[in-house]
Order: C-alpha cells, then structure tokens, then sequence
C-alpha cells in the first residue's frame, strides 16, 4: 500500500468518525430538547387545572361578569389544544409559535377578569397559586428556551451544518 492510499484511507477514516460524531450530537441535542419539554408540559397543566378552578370560583362570585369568564375558559382551552400538538413536536417552529400566540391570548383574557372579585378569599389563594405556578412555568421555560438555543447553534456550526442538512435537522423555535 502506498503512502498516498495510507493517507486517503486515514483522512476518510477521520471524516467518517467526525460525520459520526456530529450526527450523534446533533441527535442527542435534539433528544435532550424533547425531554425539556416535558417539565413545560406539566406545568402547563397543572395552570390549565388552576385556570379551569379559578373560572368556576370567579363564575360563582360573580355571575353577573359570565363572558369575561367564557373567555378565560376558551383561551384556556385553546392553549391547551396547541399544548397538546407541541407535546408531539417540540421545537417545530410553527407549532411554538402556535403555542406562543395561544399563550399571549390567554394572558389577555386573564387580564379582562373582574378585578372586584378577588375579594374572595378563596380566589385570593387560587390566583397565589396561579402566580406561583406561572413563575414555574416561566423556569420550565427558560430552560426549554436554553436547550433550543444550544441545539440551533449547533445546526448553524461550520461544518455540523452539512451534515445537519443532510439528515434534515432543522432550527427548533422557542416557547
């Protein structure tokens, strides 16, 4: 064997390592994206079940504010639906941002509540709880966000890129 063909063997045995090595990269990023989104998911519904209590609670106190009320429970219901289809994708990015507007519209109809109800003291401890859970939520998030930042750096890197290209690994979008 020549020196010539030792060389082209080594260079392509080193090529071959490296596209192995930056595949299971690229999928263990991408796995570790995917189980980021679970703490997301529970705590999401965790605030769904804490919404849907607060809605009944504000329903009862005030019956004379229903549509306020209807609103809560279908933007409440709408961001449980587009939590629904993250949960199959996480990190597609139409899907996040489906989530993300269903979120922006749910913190609007949670702002078009009644402020005069919460002299309740029932629905004082439930929207304490309904604080805390959106802190926890925000975390989850955060990290959620942390994981997606690190796996599209990694599908923009030279040269990951080509071989994120070649398997179809795309940018994931962010909650």
């Amino acid at each position: 064997m020549s020196t010539s063909q030792i060389v082209t063997w080594t260079l392509a045995a080193v090529l071959i390592f490296w596209a192995v090595g930056a595949y299971n990269r690229l999928v263990g990023l991408r796995n570790a994206l995917v189980r980021s989104f679970a703490p997301v998911e529970a705590q999401f519904r965790h605030r769904h079940a804490l919404l849907m209590q607060f809605a009944d609670a504000l329903a009862a106190a005030s019956p004379q504010a229903p549509q306020p009320v209807e609103a809560l429970r279908a933007a409440c219901m709408q961001a449980d639906a587009a939590c629904q289809r993250a949960r199959s994708r996480p990190g597609t990015p139409g899907v996040t941002t489906s989530l993300r507007l269903a979120e922006e519209i749910l913190a609007a109809a949670r702002q078009r509540l009644p402020a005069g109800a919460l002299d309740d003291a029932a629905l004082l401890a439930l929207n304490a709880e309904l604080t805390a859970a959106d802190n926890t939520l925000a975390f989850a998030r955060r990290q959620f966000n942390e994981h997606v930042a690190t796996y599209n750096q990694a599908v923009r890197q030279f040269p990951t890129w080509l071989i994120a290209g070649l398997f179809r690994f795309r940018r994931a979008g962010t909650l």
